[in-house]
């Protein structure tokens, strides 16, 4: 029998509602399938905050993978039959992600989602796909396949069963549009926390910058491995400990090889990449996951501004150049890789 697991909240639930929440009050609500924390001290007012979740409720009516009155779930829906207009927001987190398809050679491919279903991993029907299954859903997945119409706005799947699933690139999408809001307001000075894709706006005080915890990935209740200082930037980490199940005695985690078919096993538990655009962040922390240690160092390199931190099963810590004064180890079991 499968024992499914979820990520512990890293905040208590809360729905805020303007007409209680005081003006620098947080404001935490459930959206887009986690739990959505932003602070934006004495900036952060009722009306601000209150259009911040409009947004993020909007974007989740749009991209939801996991609902059937989708922008998305149209699009799937349709494939194989006829192209479907979609929204702005769809094109541009679409074309972001066949950015990062090119850059991981496929790794991480929009078109993933027959594979994601057929495991079904962070649902109560989490289970080992059969291997014709497995076979089908693969055969399914190739982003090149994609028919993208600028002139129309629409979006074409061309074989029947193919599904487009945003989910590794969409939640950095979303704290980028709070962060534009923000700015929108002349706000110099906040977190925005998605279920733990962190953006971090400016900085805590003058001269001080932010300390974010990178957790523990063997750790099921929490704790951080190590903090990190940051300024305007977002930190996104993929980790092996976020949604699974298990079943035969084996762990399966949700990070999905679309060339194999099962979770990747490269001995990385997680990886954290920091950059000043929570999209680029949250897409590159999976494309680097799955692409290993070693590759995924060469594509980080590659990459101007962009600094990651890879925690392996040997308990090693491993660091991008960039962020060698940045990092201090919390947590005497894991040490810094030499």
């Amino acid at each position: 029998m499968n024992r499914l697991f979820t990520t512990p909240l890293l905040a208590l639930f809360l729905i805020a509602f303007a007409s209680c929440a005081s003006p620098a009050e947080p404001r935490t609500e459930f959206v887009l399938g986690t739990v959505c924390t932003v602070n934006l001290f004495e900036k952060g007012t009722d009306s601000i905050y209150t259009e911040i979740f409009v947004r993020l409720r909007r974007l989740e009516d749009i991209l939801s993978a996991n609902r059937d009155d989708t922008n998305l779930a149209e699009i799937n829906r349709n494939a194989g039959i006829r192209p479907v207009e979609a929204e702005p927001e769809t094109l541009a987190i679409l074309e972001e992600g066949l950015r990062f398809a090119n850059l991981s050679g496929g790794l991480l491919d929009p078109t993933v989602g027959p594979l994601v279903k057929a495991w079904n991993i962070g649902t109560e029907f989490a289970a080992v796909p059969p291997g014709d299954t497995l076979a089908a859903a693969k055969a399914l997945i190739d982003y090149r396949r994609i028919s993208i119409d600028p002139d129309k706005g629409t979006v074409y799947l061309p074989k029947e069963g193919m599904k487009l699933d945003l989910g590794a690139i969409a939640k950095g999408f979303a704290a980028d549009e709070v962060a534009r809001i923000a700015a929108r307001h002349g706000i110099k000075r906040g977190i925005v926390d998605l279920g733990g894709n962190i953006l971090a706006i400016g900085s805590k005080a003058p001269n001080q910058p932010w300390k974010i915890g990178i957790r523990n990935p063997e750790n099921d209740a929490g704790g951080s491995v190590l903090s990190l200082l940051i300024e305007n930037q977002a930190v996104v980490t993929s980790g092996v400990y976020e949604r699974y199940f298990e079943a035969n005695g084996r762990r399966y985690h949700h990070l999905l090889n679309p060339f194999t078919g099962y979770p990747e096993e490269n001995g990385l538990l997680s990886v954290s990449i920091v950059t000043a655009r929570s999209i680029d962040a949250d897409a590159l922390s999976t494309a680097v996951f799955l692409l290993g240690l070693e590759e995924g160092m060469r594509l980080v390199e590659s990459l101007d501004g962009v600094e990651a931190i890879w925690i392996d099963n040997a308990k090693q810590v491993h660091l991008s150049p960039g962020l060698r004064e940045k990092v201090a180890i919390l947590n005497g079991e894991f040490a810094l890789s030499r």
